[in-house]
């Protein structure tokens, strides 16, 4: 069973959020937070496998209270989720540590995917946020430092540079001629030397670092 955590300052979102994933017989809502203080607090009592994180809260915002979140509950996944489809959110979301970006038009169907993709360990992000997130990076002169960049072999170069184009293991696979299990111990082994969590993260770096340019 997948358990949620809902941290939305609206009771009618929470609610809704509520109904949809609770209509799926592995999907449980554990808890609701109306700030992000409670939902840092909310997640440290529960555990829970993904939560559910507005940006726009009182008391504690979405951005802090993901940090806080990934930083200090073990096994515990974030799933931005918001109406505000802008660089500064997308861009502080990612580096506070969420695993996952979802507009909150994205239609239910697509709203249980994603936690059980994110729950499942994998990351997702929406395409429309992916374009601004490369966006940001044409952006920013300056590069960061990544430590384990030089362990990666040639190929493990490779394939970083096409997750951090968006591309998934079976697209990477077949663009590369390998099983799409290769792929996965690849990306496994990326995620390792760079000392990162998911594949979001590895796109951060990618991009951070300079080895992938918006448009390569």
């Amino acid at each position: 069973m997948i358990t949620v955590l809902i941290a939305d300052d609206q009771a009618m979102v929470r609610a809704g959020l509520r109904l949809i994933l609770e209509a799926e017989d592995d999907i449980v809502v554990v808890a609701e937070a109306e700030n992000g203080e409670e939902g840092v607090r909310l997640a440290r009592r529960e555990t829970p496998d993904v939560v559910l994180m507005d940006v726009r809260m009182p008391v504690m915002d979405g951005l802090e209270a993901t940090r806080q979140i990934t930083e200090q509950v073990e096994g515990t996944r974030v799933i931005v989720l918001t109406t505000f489809d802008l660089d500064e959110y997308v861009y502080g979301s990612l580096r506070s540590g969420a695993s996952g970006f979802l507009l909150k038009d994205a239609d239910g169907d697509q709203l249980v995917e994603a936690v059980r993709v994110i729950a499942a360990g994998d990351a997702l992000i929406a395409p429309s946020v992916t374009r601004r997130l490369i966006s940001e990076f044409a952006n920013r002169p300056e590069l960061a430092e990544i430590k384990g960049l030089d362990d990666l072999t040639e190929r493990e170069v490779e394939v970083l540079g096409l997750v951090a184009n968006g591309l998934s293991n079976t697209e990477i696979g077949e663009a590369l001629f390998v099983s799409e299990s290769t792929v996965k111990t690849h990306v496994s082994h990326i995620l390792t030397k760079l000392q990162l969590r998911d594949r979001v993260q590895a796109v951060v770096a990618a991009y951070e670092s300079g080895l992938v340019t918006p448009g390569s």
